[in-house]
């Protein structure tokens, strides 16, 4: 059995706090290794505990969400927002400061869990709001030419499916899968998965 996701609460309300915990350890692969009321605690937390998966709210005092993103540098924890809808119009500077998943307090608890392995696994996730928050809040540079197949495995990334998946659902192998990944991350200019998710919603692909 693989170690439990280890995850770090981020919240200005201790009884948002409480509730996560109460819910989220009942999934046998998620452990609580700490919580933070601000921006300041949690990057002390960050630093001393090195979560897999950080819960961060947007709007705290002090330093807010935004900030610890903005200071987080090469941290190798996931970071989900987990905010109000009303914040929406904060997804696109969210995603480029390096969150890898947008989600609402309204969410139900086994989506929660679900987005928290999502993010785990190096995807990205937005949940529908915050993809419209992230389309009406950026504007996208000319996409550059990529072959039919190239398009169909950046769709399928952004749907969050890896190299073998993809390689089922186009009937070629996995090896083939890679090339195309490289190449298409290449044309792009993106480093990860990730970023070429976000460059696919961008762009309209998937």
């Amino acid at each position: 059995m693989s170690d439990p996701i280890r995850l770090l609460l981020v919240d200005d309300h201790p009884v948002v706090r409480r509730g996560l915990r109460g819910y989220l350890e009942l999934e046998p692969d998620l452990v609580v290794v700490g919580e933070a009321g601000d921006g300041e605690e949690a990057l002390a937390a960050i630093a001393a505990l090195d979560p897999d998966v950080v819960l961060l709210d947007l709007k705290m005092p002090g330093l807010d969400g935004q900030g610890v993103l903005d200071r987080l540098g090469e941290s190798r924890s996931r970071i989900l927002v987990l905010t109000s809808a009303t914040d929406a119009e904060r997804v696109p500077s969210a995603i480029a400061s390096g969150a890898a998943g947008f989600v609402y307090k309204d969410i139900d608890p086994d989506a929660l869990a679900s987005a928290i392995r999502t993010v785990h696994s190096g995807q990205l996730l937005l949940s529908p709001v915050a993809m419209r928050g992230l389309m009406n809040g950026s504007t996208a540079p000319a996409a550059p030419n990529l072959t039919p197949r190239e398009s169909q495995v950046l769709g399928l990334i952004a749907k969050g499916q890896t190299n073998r998946q993809i390689a089922r659902a186009l009937g070629v192998s996995e090896k083939t899968v890679k090339t195309h990944v490289t190449n298409l991350l290449r044309r792009i200019g993106a480093a990860d998965r990730t970023q070429a998710a976000l460059w696919a919603v961008r762009h309209g692909i998937g």
